[in-house]
């Protein structure tokens, strides 16, 4: 099933069930589909509404940060709750062995040797696990690899 089916569905469920909460999210994730959809004047494929996905979850992560550092926790703990249900639809997120494992893969398949490659390692791995990775903390890695 697709992800915007999914999410479709999740939605109807979550209305008849009086969730306020997650009709919400998944009411503002739908319409992020429906302007992507505009936008590239064609049906979404899974790919497409997986980066849509993923913009909603650094938007909100920015958010969090922002409220926290403002000392705003009411609005933080709401943005995390939201967070929390668009994650319920982005595959399982890579641990750090996990992340590290791939890291070591991709240098060994790209052949790079020095720090100046690091944003083709970077590149090729967002590209073959999408939503899978924290960038921040995949840079760390990559970088401990590279200068080593």
């Amino acid at each position: 099933m697709m992800i915007t089916e999914r999410i479709e569905k999740d939605f109807i469920l979550a209305y008849k069930n009086k969730e306020s909460e997650k009709v919400a999210v998944l009411r503002l994730l739908k319409a992020a589909f429906k302007n992507k959809q505009v936008e590239l004047r064609k049906e979404l494929s899974d790919a497409e509404a997986l980066d849509v996905l993923i913009k909603e979850v650094k938007q909100r992560q920015e958010s969090i940060r922002q409220y926290s550092e403002a000392g705003r926790n009411d609005l933080s703990g709401r943005e995390q709750d939201e967070l929390k249900i668009i994650n319920a639809y982005l595959p399982r997120s890579f641990t750090s062995q996990e992340m590290e494992s791939v890291a070591k893969e991709v240098i060994q398949e790209l052949k790079i040797t020095d720090i100046k490659g690091m944003g083709l390692v970077m590149k090729a791995i967002s590209q073959k696990y999408p939503g899978q990775t924290d960038g921040r903390q995949l840079s760390t890695i990559v970088r401990q690899l590279l200068s080593s």
